[in-house]
């Protein structure tokens, strides 16, 4: 995952379209028919998310008073943690694309008496807001789904106000997510063409730093900052990954759903098998790094044993010295005593 930093400068540009044409509504509908599944796992999105989250808030520090807007918020976690760092005056919107998010997302902060939070159903694309209404913008795991990036920060640099501060996260290679890119690999596979298809914005769309750093830039955003962060993604068992990936993946959804069940079970053989390698060769990797770090251990250990006998030979050597000088003190004052007679 990418965490980004970008400052606003001081001029500002008018609203901008992003023609999308059909592909805009199916993309919302692809959200929309996810959103349940969203709600239900809210509370380990903010857990997966928790690193990330308080990055992009340290990158932009949101203070009390000031405007945020989050977009394409889900759950809203990010946005819920940033509302109580500008409270009691300040205000944070989240919003989403469907209203189906936006509606986890209000009684998310209901349920935290959170009285500085409000919702909006909001196209990042096209964000119906005033220009100069924000200090602060957030999209972690959003943007990469637009449909036109560019249009995306070039709103998002609209609704800034002067040094205002915008922090954006989205996903790395493929190959340096092996959780969800297995799973997309998968279903091409048993599909016979690529998924998602060419031209449709997927988690991978911004996997090039010089790309994100290139839209954010021709936007009109300055001080832009490309970092990378470590998300690790954990589960207790293939089959809790499997129903939370393929719940929560917006683009996988609506084509595993389509799988008839024959497809769909030689789906998930052929990815348990996958991971069922991967985890064999990652063993394999961590017992020779066990076995290294054990011999490691072992010459040190045969290290500071030979340091430990060296040294009590020097503290026995030491002591007899002693009783000998001392032995010899004791005779050198009984011959020095004087002789005394009745």
């Amino acid at each position: 995952m990418d965490a980004m930093r970008m400052v606003r400068p001081p001029d500002d540009a008018g609203p901008q379209d992003a023609d999308g044409g059909a592909l805009r509504p199916r993309l919302h509908g692809m959200w929309a028919a996810v959103a349940a599944a969203w709600g239900e796992h809210a509370d380990y999105s903010d857990a997966r998310g928790a690193a990330a989250a308080e990055r992009m808030l340290e990158l932009t520090a949101p203070r009390p008073g000031e405007r945020v807007l989050e977009l394409a918020c889900g759950p809203a976690g990010l946005g819920l943690a940033a509302a109580e760092r500008v409270a009691p005056d300040g205000e944070v919107v989240l919003s989403d694309v469907v209203a189906e998010m936006t509606s986890i997302a209000s009684a998310r902060a209901a349920a935290r008496e959170l009285r500085n939070v409000s919702t909006r159903v909001l196209d990042l694309e096209q964000i119906d807001e005033p220009d100069a209404s924000y200090d602060v913008v957030l999209c972690r795991e959003g943007m990469m789904f637009a449909a036109e990036p560019a249009a995306a920060a070039r709103e998002i640099q609209r609704v800034l106000r002067a040094a205002g501060r915008v922090a954006v996260a989205v996903w790395r290679p493929r190959e340096r997510n092996p959780w969800l890119g297995l799973v997309f690999d998968a279903v091409s596979a048993q599909l016979g063409r690529p998924v998602p298809p060419p031209g449709v914005p997927g988690p991978f769309a911004l996997q090039d730093a010089s790309r994100l750093r290139s839209v954010l830039s021709d936007a009109g955003l300055v001080d832009v900052e490309v970092d990378e962060l470590e998300v690790p993604l954990r589960a207790g068992s293939f089959d809790e990954w499997w129903a939370r990936t393929t719940a929560l993946a917006g683009p996988l959804t609506h084509v595993l759903a389509r799988l008839p069940e024959e497809g769909l079970q030689a789906l998930r053989g052929r990815l348990r098998q996958r991971l069922a390698a991967d985890h064999l060769a990652d063993l394999e990797k961590a017992r020779g790094e066990l076995a290294q770090l054990a011999d490691t251990l072992d010459l040190k250990v045969q290290e500071r044993t030979r340091d430990l006998a060296a040294a009590n030979d020097r503290l026995t050597a030491e002591i007899a010295e002693r009783e000998r000088a001392e032995a010899r003190l004791l005779q050198a004052q009984k011959m020095e005593a004087p002789w005394t007679a009745d």
